[in-house]
């Protein structure tokens, strides 16, 4: 990690679609270990935000710094080369392919790498798939059934535990829970909670205000575009949040005052 503690770090991070303002200098830091939400009304920006530091989308202006150097991500693999690992709510899963498969998709392991004429070694990719479940706490009774069998619940955390057992140094949810019942949303906050213990930083894009005060050490708000104000969880309140988010009132962001 950085010398600093700052594991990632935008300067006046920028993206236009044509004459929309997306994003506009956003600042932003996340330290060791720590994990963070990002909140806003629908187009607030969050969802832009996360697509510049993951490669997704490039942007118009600014600068990402990852692990003390300055980083450019052409794409999603060259984040996750670095050690970024996204969750985003299409969870970007393959229907037909079982759990192993889909834990290791674009990642396989093979007895021999020919290409197209590779061997798949299934049985490692299982053994490590299993690693990976257990090591989130996820319990799926056939890691043989395909994707499409499956709960929205087991869905979420098999993504999850994907992006858990690639990550080394960041992981990215966005909406984890929006789609899940009270159950299946316990059971992916459990998994983060587990996440914080082996102190992998992690962002949260949630509209859940419950699940951020329960989860997270700081809260980003965002709104039109820009960062409104950044909060520490245990010193802030629900009210305080909304205010920031509806522009009742301007935020403090690193010490100094935003509008």
């Amino acid at each position: 990690m950085a010398s600093d503690g700052i594991v990632l770090k935008t300067e006046g991070l920028t993206k236009y679609y044509g004459g929309v303002h997306a994003l506009e200098d956003a600042d932003f830091t996340l330290q060791e270990g720590e994990h963070v939400a990002i909140v806003g009304d629908n187009g607030a920006g969050k969802s832009t935000f996360v697509r510049q530091i993951t490669g997704v989308e490039q942007p118009t202006a600014g600068k990402i710094f990852f692990d003390g150097k300055e980083v450019t991500f052409g794409s999603p693999i060259d984040a996750r080369d670095v050690g970024i690992e996204a969750v985003f709510q299409n969870l970007a899963l393959a229907d037909d392919l079982d759990v192993p498969s889909n834990i290791f998709l674009g990642r396989e392991e093979t007895y021999f790498n020919l290409g197209p004429f590779s061997f798949l070694n299934e049985k490692k990719m299982y053994k490590r798939s299993m690693e990976a479940l257990e090591r989130t706490g996820v319990k799926i009774p056939n890691l043989r059934n395909n994707i499409a069998n499956m709960s929205g619940g087991q869905r979420q955390c098999v993504a999850i535990s994907r992006a858990a057992s690639f990550a080394s140094k960041l992981i990215i949810m966005d909406e984890p829970t929006a789609a899940l019942g009270v159950q299946e949303t316990t059971q992916v906050e459990n998994i983060i909670r587990g996440l914080k213990k082996q102190g992998i930083p992690l962002i949260l894009v949630s509209h859940n205000l419950r699940q951020v005060f329960n989860l997270v050490d700081k809260i980003w708000v965002f709104r039109r575009g820009k960062i409104a104000g950044m909060l520490e969880a245990d010193k802030t309140d629900g009210n305080e949040v909304v205010s920031l988010i509806t522009g009742v009132k301007t935020g403090v962001h690193e010490n100094a005052s935003y509008i």
